[in-house]
């Protein structure tokens, strides 16, 4: 470029940023950006065209991707509801923030995304799911019915929220119930079961084909909510100072996806739409996860995450996020970001869970690591007790397909040790991890993972079996217990002093 284009072009966009700020503080629109965040539930992150399945009818992923970047290796560190959220929202890991079992609670006095934004001038609201808490963690202004489907009625709501006051930005996270089960939303007649491609990871058979029609028809459902809130957006008068993010939360409910450290369970989808700043139909590879999401949205907007006290202390004392800001990458300055990802999984407590199981995941770019920390007992879940399920089909299978049994046996009974090699085999079908040639990768993985569970105050077996404390139901009852102690204290010592009053007065 010579030096006379330079100050053509330096000349130019200097002018469209003043006019667009001129319009905004016309128009008396917030200069600071508005987020919309969109969340599936249990949307295995490639079943959407934008990452590479073809057959699921998601035009409205489609156009967003087209109009933003698209995340390759955004990841949550749980596959299950409440913990997946709960770390999304508080920038903290679960272990850590203490919402590591399924409809589990964080620990007292964290904070959450709603505390950072509103401190900067922002009204922050969410509509459809929550599966939070404790309530002081998340105050959230309610959008629409609480925990209500998004339908037409909350869409309606939504547009209220969003239009409501143009001086003051807001983040509004829109939170589907969609593809979770029971997939009885969309029309699961729009797929042929006999025409599906059946992802490697799942064996293929009848009931398998069955539940993808399904599941399929719950995305093309989700994915017309999307479309709903990008409309709502373009129609706002500000679509070119809104964020507008979509993630599909953790894997689908079916075998080696939720309630798995797999890639099929931990990998999300994540496709960020900003005009002006994410440079359109762009991609990323930096490996990045749920935990660096609030403190990327804190300096978006301007401020600095470094300087943030989350409420709960890590076990080195650091008060500070887990996570840390990926903006560089949105605005394409750099295409890396961390170089090690984590899971943590704890099946105490989910329905039909085995009484201990946990399971640990460290991966980088090319391998993943996952120990079992209690691998001589069988795995269990919803799915293992189905008696008409799609893994009690595939054991059907396996009485003439010894592939069928051995896929099917592997989801219930596995190893202390798997190591995949993840650009060979990103199904991770196959087990190296007694492969001599990779003994120094998996040790070097091993260490950074008994770091990393050091650093969250993880102490395996032991913080599984502590899971039914932190689940939603104990903390309430918890709580009103020491409530109804306190309440009945305060009677005591007010009677009593009533009583010594009394005789004081005699």
């Amino acid at each position: 470029m010579n030096r006379r284009h330079f100050i053509k072009t330096a000349a130019l966009t200097t002018t469209a940023m003043v006019s667009g700020l001129s319009r905004r503080a016309y128009a008396g629109q917030s200069e600071k950006p508005n987020i919309m965040l969109i969340i599936g539930d249990d949307m295995t992150w490639r079943d959407c065209e934008p990452y590479g399945n073809k057959q699921v009818h998601t035009p409205n992923m489609t156009r967003l991707a087209k109009e933003g970047m698209c995340f390759d290796a955004m990841f949550t560190s749980t596959a299950m509801c409440a913990p997946s959220r709960q770390q999304l929202y508080t920038g903290l890991y679960p272990v850590r923030n203490g919402a590591f079992p399924n409809h589990s609670w964080c620990y007292d006095g964290v904070k959450s995304i709603v505390h950072y934004l509103k401190e900067l001038g922002y009204r922050v609201g969410i509509a459809g799911k929550t599966h939070f808490g404790p309530p002081e963690s998340f105050p959230f202004e309610t959008v629409g019915k609480p925990k209500a489907d998004i339908d037409l009625s909350q869409i309606k709501a939504i547009r209220e929220f969003v239009n409501r006051d143009q001086k003051q930005p807001y983040c509004l996270l829109v939170c589907s119930h969609q593809p979770h089960v029971a997939w009885n939303k969309g029309d699961a007649s729009a797929y042929d079961a006999d025409k599906l491609t059946v992802p490697p990871y799942l064996v293929d058979c009848p009931k398998t084909r069955q539940a993808l029609t399904k599941y399929y028809a719950e995305i093309s459902y989700l994915d017309w909510q999307l479309g709903e809130c990008l409309k709502l957006v373009d129609g706002s008068g500000q679509p070119d100072n809104t964020i507008v993010i979509f993630t599909s939360e953790q894997g689908v409910q079916l075998p080696f996806g939720k309630w798995t450290c797999y890639d099929t369970g931990l990998k999300t989808a994540f496709i960020v739409r900003w005009p002006g700043k994410v440079m359109p139909g762009t991609r990323t590879k930096a490996m990045t996860q749920y935990v660096d999401v609030v403190p990327t949205l804190i300096e978006a907007v301007g401020s600095d995450p470094a300087q943030i006290d989350t409420g709960r202390p890590d076990a080195n004392g650091n008060t500070g996020f887990d996570g840390r800001s990926f903006l560089k990458v949105l605005l394409g300055k750099i295409d890396t970001h961390r170089d090690y990802v984590y899971g943590v999984h704890t099946t105490r407590g989910i329905i039909k869970g085995s009484d201990c199981y946990p399971i640990r995941s460290v991966r980088s770019d090319y391998y993943k690591y996952i120990q079992n920390l209690n691998h001589d007992v069988e795995f269990s879940n919803v799915l293992t007790n189905e008696a008409d399920g799609v893994l009690q089909a595939w054991f059907n299978k396996g009485k003439d397909d010894l592939i069928a049994l051995a896929r099917a046996q592997f989801y219930v009974k596995r190893p202390a040790e798997e190591l995949y090699d993840l650009h060979a085999d990103p199904y991770e079908l196959r087990n190296l991890a007694d492969d001599p040639a990779l003994s120094q990768i998996k040790q070097h993985l091993k260490t950074g993972l008994v770091q990393w569970m050091k650093q969250q105050a993880d102490l395996g077996i032991e913080t599984e079996m502590k899971a039914q404390q932190r689940k939603a139901k104990y903390i309430s009852q918890k709580r009103e217990t020491s409530a109804a102690k306190a309440k009945s204290s305060l009677r005591i010592s007010s009677t009593a002093a009533l009583i010594k009053g009394v005789m004081k007065w005699k």
